[in-house]
């Protein structure tokens, strides 16, 4: 399920989604989300190297790079960016799960 956030960007940050989404075809929200997603991907398995993601990183970038040179359908697009959220969901719990169990300790 999907709720609505109101968010303060800053001109920059504002321009860098804005250049994402026309060269992608993304809307605005499917920008901001697959950031976050990407650096979820990014840090989780940096701070715990048991984690391994069903997509990593690496992979991600791959999937801009086959977007930007229009080697994929956005339909392929959507299906692989699915997956990018679906990993850092799983990425994020692992993250929580862990913090809350060693705060136990």
């Amino acid at each position: 399920m999907l709720k609505r956030y109101q968010v303060l960007l800053p001109d920059w940050l504002e321009d860098h989604i804005k250049y994402y989404i026309d060269k992608y075809g993304l809307s605005f929200s499917e920008g901001i989300r697959a950031e976050l997603c990407s650096s979820i991907l990014a840090t989780v398995p940096k701070q715990f190297p048991e984690y391994k993601p069903g997509i990593t990183s690496e992979e991600v970038i791959d999937i801009i790079k086959k977007m930007q040179k229009k080697e994929i359908k956005k339909e392929e697009a959507l299906r692989l960016l699915s997956k990018v959220y679906f990993e850092a969901r799983k990425a994020s719990e692992y993250r929580i799960a862990k913090e809350k169990e060693q705060r136990k300790k």
